[in-house]
């Protein structure tokens, strides 16, 4: 109190709270909800910190075990499949969260199989009805929207009826 501080000092002292600042809102953060280091930067420098700052919190967090995408992709993964969504759902949610894509076969690793995942949409959908070809068209495309490939859809779907729509040429409705 009462000194009196050059200018250089004043900077250095200035930059070092904004990395304080930074990484306390980090934590505090990271202590809301799980995220990827993408999003917990996105979130910082939306709160005002610069890009070195939010680099340098996201960095720390990681270095003492708080933040691993690793661990949060596959923690996505298998909230995605929770929800009945397939492969192709899990890899946007992925990229929109801004994980490295060597992280994604290995969280993808720990899904359920798809053909069962789809299988269970399917149950779910007609409730033990026996579907007309409307009906199954609509689920068909349905599974799609969800992230299942064709080929999943119509494994599944050959559990009501063989599929009548698409099979020649493997185009999905």
């Amino acid at each position: 109190a009462g000194d009196r501080l050059d200018e250089e000092t004043l900077t250095r002292l200035r930059t070092a709270a904004a990395g304080s600042d930074a990484k306390a809102q980090a934590a505090a953060l990271i202590g809301r909800r799980a995220m990827s280091r993408s999003d917990l930067e996105r979130k910082l420098r939306e709160k005002g910190a610069s890009a070195g700052d939010a680099a340098y919190a996201a960095e720390w967090l990681a270095a003492i075990g708080a933040l691993d995408d690793g661990e949060y992709a596959a923690m996505l993964v298998r909230h995605c499949a929770g929800l009945g969504y397939g492969p192709a759902r899990y890899r946007e949610e992925l990229r929109k969260h801004g994980i490295d894509r060597e992280l994604w076969e290995d969280a993808m690793a720990q899904a359920p199989e798809s053909t069962e995942l789809a299988e269970q949409y399917l149950r779910d959908r007609f409730r033990g009805a026996v579907p007309d070809e409307k009906e199954r068209k609509r689920a068909a495309a349905a599974l799609t929207r969800r992230g299942f490939d064709w080929g999943t859809v119509k494994s599944a779907m050959r559990v009501y009826e063989e599929i009548p729509f698409g099979e020649e040429d493997g185009e999905a409705p």
